[in-house]
Parts: C-alpha cells; sequence; structure tokens
C-alpha cells in the first residue's frame, strides 16, 4: 500500500508519455520491472506486464503459437494444467492446432520421459505448470527443460502458485516464459508479469500501441507494477523464513487431520510440493457442504481452483491422478498464507474435526472408501 498509493495520488502521468508526468511514471514502471527480474534471476527487459496469470499464460500459449506458424501445430501440455492454459490449448485445437496433454501419475508429478515421448516434428511449445494449484506439488521443469533445449522448443511454465512459495529461478529452471500473478504473493489483483527468455519469438495477442516492446499493447496498470515490484522484493526477503513456517503449520494440519478423522487422505505427493497447500479427501460427504460448514465458523476453504467455484464436475485434478469422482467431489484444499498462525490452525483441526462428524451423521452418502 505505501507503495503503491503515491501512484494513485501522485504519480499520475502515462508512462508511454515523453512529458514530465510521464517520465516520472515510466520511472516507477522500470523500477517494479526491475524487482521482478530480480526476483526470478531474469533481465527487466525479459519481462512484460500484463493483467494476471491468465493474460500471461494466454500469451505465451498464442504468442509463440501463431508466431511460429500460421498453419497447424502441435503443443503438449499437462493434464492437470490450470484451466487458463487448459481453455487456451482448447481454442487452440479449434484453431487447428494438435495438443497432447500428458497423463499424471497419483503423486501428481509429471514424468519428463513422457513429454519426451509426446515430441512431435511439428511440436513448437510444451507448457508445464510449475506447481499444481490444488495439489502443491512441483513439477521437474529442470530435467524437461533439457529435453526441450535439445529439441529446440521452447518451454513455458504457468508459475503463478509457486511464485513466493518456492524459490524461482528461470536459468536454473531452464525455462523459455514463466507467468506470474501479482495477487499470489500479496500485490493487488489485476496485475501480473510474463517472463519471456531474450530470443524467445512471440507475437501479440492484442492490437494497439507499442507499449512493453510490442508485445502487449495498452496502458501499463502503472501503481499495480509498483505493487507487484514490491511485494516481489519483499518476498525474497522472507522467502525462506515463511516457507519453513508454512510447511510447518501445513505438517500439524494434515498429521491431526489424519489422525483424529477416519476415512480421510492426503491427495497427491506428500514430498516436492509447496510448503502452502494441502489437499485432503473426506469420505462420506460433499466438499461443498464441507466448505460452507467452514465458511460459517471462519475459515475459508475450496473444493479446488477458486476461479472454477461453483462448477458440479469434481476436480479435473484429482480425477486425472486417478480419483474416483466422489472421492474427489469429498476433497478440500486448504492453502495457507503469511498471516496464518498456529492458533488459527488449531482451531481450524477443531472445527474440521467437528464439521466432518455432523456431516457424516446427517449425511445420506455412505463411507465407501477404507
Amino acid at each position: 500500500m505505501e507503495a503503491m498509493v503515491p501512484c494513485l495520488v501522485e504519480v499520475y502521468g502515462n508512462a508511454s508519455s515523453i512529458h514530465h508526468f510521464g517520465q516520472i511514471a515510466k520511472q516507477r514502471l522500470e523500477m517494479a520491472r526491475r524487482q521482478i527480474a530480480a526476483f526470478i534471476g531474469a533481465q527487466p527487459q525479459e519481462i512484460v506486464f500484463v493483467s494476471g496469470g491468465t493474460e500471461a499464460d494466454n500469451l505465451a500459449l498464442f504468442g509463440v503459437v501463431r508466431h511460429a506458424s500460421d498453419t497447424a501445430s502441435h503443443v503438449i501440455t499437462t493434464a492437470i494444467e490450470h484451466p487458463a492454459v487448459l481453455n487456451a490449448c482448447a481454442q487452440l485445437e479449434r484453431e487447428g492446432v494438435a495438443v497432447t496433454y500428458v497423463r499424471v501419475g497419483s503423486t501428481g508429478v509429471v514424468d519428463p520421459d513422457d513429454i519426451r515421448r509426446a515430441l512431435r516434428p511439428g511440436t513448437v511449445l510444451v507448457s508445464v505448470m510449475h506447481a499444481n494449484n490444488e495439489l502443491g506439488t512441483v513439477q521437474p521443469l529442470a530435467e524437461i527443460s533439457r529435453i526441450t533445449r535439445e529439441a529446440g522448443i521452447p518451454l513455458h511454465s504457468d508459475g503463478v502458485q509457486a511464485l513466493g512459495k518456492i524459490p524461482v529461478d528461470v536459468n536454473a529452471l531452464g525455462v523459455d516464459l514463466y507467468s506470474m500473478s501479482g495477487h499470489k504473493i500479496y500485490a493487488p489483483k489485476g496485475i501480473g508479469a510474463l517472463f519471456v527468455r531474450k530470443g524467445t519469438s512471440i507475437r501479440s495477442i492484442a492490437f494497439g500501441g507499442h507499449h512493453e516492446r510490442e508485445r502487449r499493447p495498452g496502458t501499463e496498470n502503472v501503481p499495480g507494477a509498483v505493487a507487484m515490484g514490491q511485494a516481489a522484493e519483499c518476498a525474497v526477503r522472507r522467502l525462506l523464513t515463511d516457507s519453513e513456517r508454512l510447511a510447518t503449520l501445513r505438517d500439524r494440519l494434515e498429521t491431526e487431520v489424519l489422525a483424529r478423522i477416519s476415512a480421510t487422505g492426503l491427495n497427491g505427493a506428500r514430498d516436492r510440493r509447496t510448503p502452502n497447500t494441502s489437499n485432503i479427501y473426506f469420505d462420506g460427504i460433499e466438499g461443498e457442504s464441507l466448505v460452507i460448514a467452514l465458511d460459517l465458523r471462519g475459515f475459508a476453504v475450496s473444493t479446488g481452483a477458486a476461479c472454477s467455484s461453483g462448477a458440479v464436475e469434481p476436480s479435473h485434478v484429482l480425477t486425472n491422478i486417478g480419483l474416483p469422482a466422489d472421492r474427489a467431489r469429498s476433497s478440500i484444499r486448504f492453502s495457507l498464507g503469511r498471516a496464518n498462525t498456529v492458533e488459527q490452525v488449531d482451531a481450524l483441526i477443531g472445527a474440521i474435526d467437528d464439521s466432518v462428524n455432523h456431516l457424516r451423521r446427517i449425511s445420506p452418502v455412505a463411507v465407501l472408501h477404507a
């Protein structure tokens, strides 16, 4: 807020204007670009400001594919990607592009060899998320990037759920494009960025002015960018401390819930995941009922991706790791944040225990799984 408010009140110039007010805005914008670049080990000119993770994913996929060829081509992604990637791929398919959706095992981690096997002569892009938004599982991007580099194919990663939770170095990961969202690192909603490695060919998917090195037209959201830059700088200082603390809270939550409540279990891998996310199934209840029960007690949890709230279908992530539909519907995602405390987690554990027992007593659904 301290970094953002002056940009709303005092720095009101257009960052593309050459007059005094515009140049002050430009200076703030470029400072934010440097802060975000430093956070992920990139160069400032490789950062493109956008409106959030969804636009970053769309710019990466459509931008690379449309630059590569005006005819049909081939893209590889995974079956557990965020809808921002999956729905973009569905649109590419409607436009004549072939898409391979690589499946994952019960751990929720993709096998790099499956990416290798999916490659074709016409493959123009591979897109694999860094951390899954429902399970927290972290994908082996460094291993996958060695495969894509050998094949001369750019690698995109949706890093929205990883940024600020685990260290991100785009050079160590070997990615060519990396999507980021401001609100996941405590910046405002409505700002994001896409890392585009120097030399990666990409075409703008919107048309207008020459902003962002002609990669994303439109007057830049200077207050949002400044806030995201400041959030990135804060995250650099706090990353290891916050990650260790959140992992301790997450493990406390999981251990107690699984010990106290029968017919429960953890979805996905226990290791190789972000420190803040846990996904647990509660057989014999509907997940939506538990979400409502916990909300009434003051706890905000989810049955899947937040942007999929209201969907009647079970989570595509959970069904793709092998869960039957009823178990997927009985699963809850718990996400911990910087402000959460041990006392809150303990209160949540008690609320889950009480709510699950109550819902099972009144539910007509039998507990079918051991």
